[in-house]
Order: C-alpha cells, then structure tokens, then sequence
C-alpha cells in the first residue's frame, strides 16, 4: 500500500490545488505531482501500491457553482462512463490505460451544503509523450537537418521521413481500432495519443533511467489513446467521421508543416476495418460543411 502519514504535519501538506485532493492523496508522503489542468478534471502523476509502480490520477473537484446533488450526479455519470468505456477498449484490444481504481462520491466537504470533494478515477500511467510534442520535436530536428544540409527537403522518401509516415499508419489503425468496437473519443487531438516509449519503459523497471533515453527523439512506440471523458458508444458513421474531422483539423492546425502526412493517417484508416471506406465518405460530406460553416461566418 502507499505510505501514509498518521499524524500528518500540516506545515508540510502540499500547497493548492494538492491541498484540495480527496483522502487519502492529501495525505501521502510522497504527494502527487501536477501534470495538466483542463475545465473539468485535473491530472496527476502518484503512485499505486507502491512507489514502483506509477499511475495517473484524474481528479473531477467539486463545482460550487452547481447545485450539490447535480454535482455529485453528474460527476458520478462522467467518471463511471469514462471508466466503462476504457474498460471496454482494454477488453476489445483497443490501446488504452488501464483502470485501477475509483470513487465517483469523494469525501464530505461538509458545511450547511454537504457539498462533497469531488471523485476520482486512477489509471495506468504510460510512459512516454503525447504525439503532439514528440512530433514537434521530429519536425524542429528535421527543420534543423534540412538547414545544414544533411537532408535534401525534395527527396520524397528518405528514412527521416519515413518514421512520421509509420507513425502516422499507426495513428489511423488506433483510431480505426477504436471505431471498429463502437467507440467515438470525441475529443481527437495528438495531445490526447500517447507515444509509449519502450525505451523508456525498459529503463525504467530495469533501474538504468538516464537523461538521454528520456530525451529520445525518435517516433518509436505504440500509439496509446488516453482522455475519453467526452467518449461516446455509436455506430454511426457520421459521429465517426466527425471524431476523424476534429483530429484532422487539429493536426492541421498544431503541425500546419506537416499537414500534407494526414492523407497516411486516414489511408490507414480506410484499411484498419470493414465499414471505414464509408465513414471515410461521410468525411468528405463533413469538410464540405465545415468549409460551408466556415465561409459564412
């Protein structure tokens, strides 16, 4: 189990926002590190068991701007639909983080309200970086090499470029896998895919962790699709295509460089399963509409 506090020292309890975890986080020896902050959840780096073995934790606080039974019915519905539906991938073959852990109800607050802390759901920590910094970092080392010449930028094919076109591949067959079973992220973007760096990986149970592997700017590893908080179940092409569009236009707009390597993400795609030759149809019907939307203000 993680160490706890029996008598925890208040002087030293950790600082906003950690001080506003739920138990027994606001109380661990070793406090969880912050890692990202969006509308509804925050995302923390602790430990499961034992600090061996590293997980992530998505903390939904208590909106007090809500009525207190809404909160607490709506964070229950987010965290448990979440929850199921990584269950579910991880079952179906889908690659994504594996759930250890949750509580949609959190600890009473208290106070006239009896407003609650809040819930949470702990993960499987993924080793690695989102797809969206390793790739910039792929296109400031290529920008780099093209400038002194060690890389000729007419040359269609040469092995630099080839690990993006591999890596956008397995882009399309995560993302084909995760429609093939009925499932729509909702929310595509390469800041939501995981590049799990086996290098690091390895190191890291083998105790030989160095600086250098962790700077590793390769394009190496499995793609890992991570955020389903705005995940749906659907069958129908149409959800489909849109969740295609939103990272299409995401990728466009944070890689405009390397805009023309998404034609390798929706090839893929197109051969990752049965019905993607149709989804990919509706896309085109999808873009018309957003150019239409887009011409008109």
């Amino acid at each position: 189990m993680a160490k706890l506090i029996v008598s925890p020292d208040l002087s030293s309890r950790p600082s906003t926002p950690l001080s506003l975890l739920p138990s027994p986080f606001n109380y661990l020896e070793d406090p969880p590190r912050l890692v990202t902050q969006g509308a509804e959840a925050i995302v923390y780096r602790t430990h499961f068991l034992t600090s061996a073995h590293p997980c992530a934790l998505k903390y939904r606080p208590s909106k007090s701007w809500r009525h207190p039974i809404l909160d607490v019915r709506l964070t229950r519905h987010r965290i448990l639909s979440e929850a199921r539906t990584l269950v579910r991938c991880r079952r179906e073959g889908v690659s994504v983080p594996g759930v250890l852990g949750l509580d949609w109800e959190g600890g009473e607050v208290g106070g006239p309200t009896g407003r609650r802390s809040g819930g949470w759901m702990m993960m499987e920590w993924i080793e690695g970086d989102t797809v969206r910094n390793a790739f910039n970092r792929w296109l400031k080392e290529r920008s780099v090499s093209v400038k002194d010449g060690s890389e000729q930028p007419d040359s269609p094919k040469v092995p630099f470029e080839e690990d993006a076109i591999k890596l956008m591949k397995r882009i399309g067959n995560a993302v084909g896998r995760l429609h093939n079973i009925g499932v729509v992220h909702g929310d595509l973007t390469t800041s939501n895919l995981m590049l799990r760096n086996t290098k690091v990986q390895e190191a890291h149970k083998n105790g030989s962790l160095s600086p250098a592997t962790v700077a590793d700017t390769s394009l190496d590893g499995d793609i890992v699709l991570i955020d389903f908080g705005l995940a749906t179940q659907s069958v129908q092409e149409e959800d489909k295509a849109v969740d295609l569009y939103v990272l299409e236009r995401a990728f466009g707009s944070t890689h405009p460089t390397a805009e023309k390597l998404f034609d390798d993400v929706l090839e893929a795609y197109g051969l990752s399963y049965k019905g993607a030759s149709v989804v990919l149809k509706r896309l085109e019907e999808v873009r018309m509409r957003g150019r239409k939307r887009s011409m008109l203000g």
